[in-house]
């Protein structure tokens, strides 16, 4: 530690502390305590609780003090931001560190990508810690951009801010002791890093097989009873209160005194407009009101998270913990009024003080490359008189598989808007190899039109579901021409877009100017008849093959939970 004699003194009280933080409500995460106090801060760190002098007092009349907050797993580029501008809009939410799975833009670009992220994340206020991807691919039914091994990975785990191996999703290979998922395991275990989980409804003999692999987190779960038989496993369970899933209701029965230091919270998506209007801050007031004691939601948010991702002095408000603090009027709503990194003041009275820039790079603008596609590239022959149809679950990626009576017209199977049939196209869109894998879905309730977009977990292919080809095609097209993003298209014209040149997942533009554009897409899916909130987060876990029950890819339909591809007819 740099400045340890000065830190010492300063404690004694033989010098000046920098700032004294007067009259405060202490959270106290080790004792579970609240206390007042005064809070004394040297350079970058808390250096005493008591009565110090110092050279700038702050008398905060009592307000609330705790750590600042902390996202135990998120994919930034689900924000539609770049990391500088997430910095910017999650700043405000007293949000002082995230661990980032790059998952998304590894699978465009590979190690680059990763290379990218870090980069782009230096010196934020926001801290961003990265986990790296496991499943790049995340397995081999879509097609992606880059290939990852473990050779790749390991020169990046000797960086600081790499903290191990992200969601390891290829459960199926862990169990059948896949020689390439071996070798990742293998390294990040031998490195000393965690291995971060992934295993939806795994249980039992399988649940125990993967755990001894030495997989540690889960967040996945999303009943009481799927988190507990986890936690008894040994795994560290991440609450997911996202955009898309939303599991913390379900979960906070399984949550007690004598459990609760293994409980964390993660948004693991969020939305760019759902990032301005609250992130950590509103979690945590969520989880309050569904009667945890405010105590344990915070030391959930901080002292869990970084006690188990091995963060040097970060999480508590402490002697010798770095000055990392966020000032709330109470700790039932968490509204935020002032953010302290590393001792300096960087969100006070509703501003960011010094909002961080992006660092343009260019490679990064070439994401989208496909064949000349045209409507009889869409088309499906009816086959037999029954299709398998891919049924979205509200609020949740899990989906259902369903068999239904086909809609046939001319020898070809069509949507059936009558019954919310839509056609779903998947795009290979990284080599131009003019892949495309056609399905139907249940469950977004489109009455005319077509939403195409970029973001289309995990090899991020173009996806587009639509009530007619034409309008499927010209939306598909549109994204080609912009770099990749979401666009909504009526009677062959954009209704609304939101451009995301970096990958075609993140945006060059400031978080409020990007928020108006999904605002924008979001309304035009309304006029199209959508039935849920939040269609293109929905749509862009369809091509997901590791999450249960259906799926489509660029190579076909997906049986995740027989883990082959099958055929769309019956």
């Amino acid at each position: 530690m740099r400045n340890l004699k000065e830190y010492i003194a300063v404690a004694r009280g033989q010098k000046n502390a920098d700032l004294l933080l007067k009259n405060c409500q202490l959270v106290n995460v080790f004792s579970g305590e609240v206390y007042s106090g005064n809070i004394a801060i040297y350079k970058d760190r808390v250096v005493g609780i008591g009565d110090y002098k110092a050279n700038k007092v702050i008398d905060l009349n009592g307000k609330y003090v705790t750590p600042s907050f902390i996202d135990a797993h998120a994919h930034l580029e689900s924000s539609y931001l770049n990391p500088a501008e997430f910095s910017n809009a999650a700043l405000p939410h007293g949000t002082g560190a995230i661990i980032a799975d790059p998952h998304e833009i590894a699978n465009v670009f590979g190690v680059p990508g990763i290379k990218y992220m870090l980069e782009q994340s230096e010196g934020l206020p926001v801290e961003m810690n990265f986990m790296l991807p496991s499943c790049v691919p995340c397995s081999n039914f879509g097609t992606s951009g880059a290939k990852i091994d473990a050779a790749d990975l390991k020169p990046l785990l000797k960086k600081s801010r790499v903290l191990g191996l992200a969601e390891m999703m290829n459960y199926p290979g862990v169990l059948r002791r896949n020689e390439v998922v071996m070798e990742k395991i293998d390294l990040v275990r031998d490195s000393g890093k965690c291995i971060d989980g992934r295993c939806p409804g795994l249980t039992g003999k399988d649940l125990s097989a993967y755990v001894a692999a030495g997989i540690d987190t889960e967040h996945e779960a999303t009943t009481a009873a799927e988190a507990q038989e986890k936690l008894k496993d040994g795994m560290k369970i991440l609450v997911r209160e996202g955009s898309a899933a939303k599991n913390m209701e379900a979960l906070i029965p399984a949550i007690n005194a004598a459990n609760s230091r293994n409980f964390m919270f993660c948004s693991d998506d969020i939305d760019v407009d759902d990032l301005i209007a609250g992130y950590m801050d509103k979690i945590l007031a969520k989880a309050v009101a569904l009667g945890v004691n405010p105590v344990i939601a915070i030391q959930m948010a901080t002292l869990n998270v970084a006690e188990h991702y091995k963060l040097a002095d970060v999480g508590a408000v402490a002697p010798g913990y770095y000055a990392d603090l966020v000032v709330l009027d109470d700790i039932t709503d968490f509204e935020v009024k002032t953010v302290i990194k590393r001792g300096e003041i960087v969100f006070d009275k509703g501003k960011v003080i010094k909002p961080a820039k992006a660092k343009p790079k260019a490679f990064v603008k070439d994401s989208v490359k496909i064949k000349p596609i045209s409507v009889k590239d869409l088309k499906v022959k009816a086959k037999s008189n029954y299709i398998k149809v891919i049924e979205v679950v509200p609020a949740q990626i899990t989906t259902k598989s369903r068999t239904v009576l086909v809609h046939e017209e001319s020898g070809y199977a069509l949507p059936d808007i009558g019954t919310d049939i839509l056609k779903l196209a998947v795009v290979e869109r990284h080599r131009a190899t003019g892949r495309i894998g056609i399905g139907f879905v249940k469950g977004f309730g489109l009455k005319k039109g077509a939403v195409a977009q970029t973001i289309a977990h995990d090899s991020h292919n173009i996806i587009c579901v639509g009530t007619n080809d034409e309008d499927m095609v010209s939306a598909i097209r549109r994204l080609e021409k912009i770099g990749g993003g979401i666009v909504v298209v009526l009677g062959g014209l954009v209704m609304a877009e939101l451009p995301l040149v970096i990958g075609g997942l993140m945006s060059e533009e400031p978080a409020a100017t990007v928020a108006a554009q999904l605002e924008k897409v979001e309304a035009a899916t309304k006029e199209l008849g959508a039935e849920i909130d939040r269609l293109c987060e929905t749509l862009s876990f369809l091509a997901l093959p590791v999450i249960p029950e259906l799926r489509l890819t660029d190579k076909g339909l997906v049986d995740v939970v027989e883990f082959k591809l099958v055929k769309l007819f019956e």
